[in-house]
């Protein structure tokens, strides 16, 4: 994952607010984008604690053991080129990833004059289970049924 010195600045553009038609037909594709960023992400945090396991190992490393890093190092470095592009692929669609692990994305849309956020769960049968608004805890879950424009 970029970190936050690294980021470089990009202009900002307006949000594209989702409608909640629109979200519900865009399902089936958040599905599939957010379980690649799960798998990815999970795949970035094996990788790193195999290197600690292998870096932990006390005394001085044998020729085994560097050849298994210098693979881990070269496999993690592929494995946060897939995790960028997937978050970036996310972003594009101006959908953001709250928990990886979780399998949780916000998706913008317009409540009133305010800015809110549906909550996407991978793991949820139906995928959109519920909204906040952008000032809410980020724990706070809204039950759809209230988002009635």
């Amino acid at each position: 994952m970029r970190k936050q010195n690294d980021q470089q600045h990009e202009p900002s553009a307006a949000l594209h607010l989702w409608t909640y038609e629109a979200t519900l037909q865009a399902i089936p594709y958040l599905r599939a984008v957010v379980r690649s960023l799960r798998d990815h992400w999970l795949h970035v945090q094996s990788v790193r604690r195999q290197m600690q396991r292998l870096d932990s190992r006390p005394g001085r490393p044998d020729r085994q053991t560097l050849i298994r890093r210098a693979a881990a190092v070269q496999e993690l470095g592929q494995a946060d080129i897939k995790l960028e592009e997937t978050f970036d692929e996310l972003k594009a669609i101006d959908a953001f990833c709250l928990d990886p692990a979780q399998g949780l994305a916000l998706i913008p849309f317009s409540k009133g004059d305010e800015l809110a956020w549906y909550v996407f769960d991978l793991f949820s049968p139906q995928g959109l289970e519920a909204w906040r608004f952008h000032g809410d805890p980020l724990e706070m879950r809204r039950p759809l049924e209230q988002n009635a424009a």
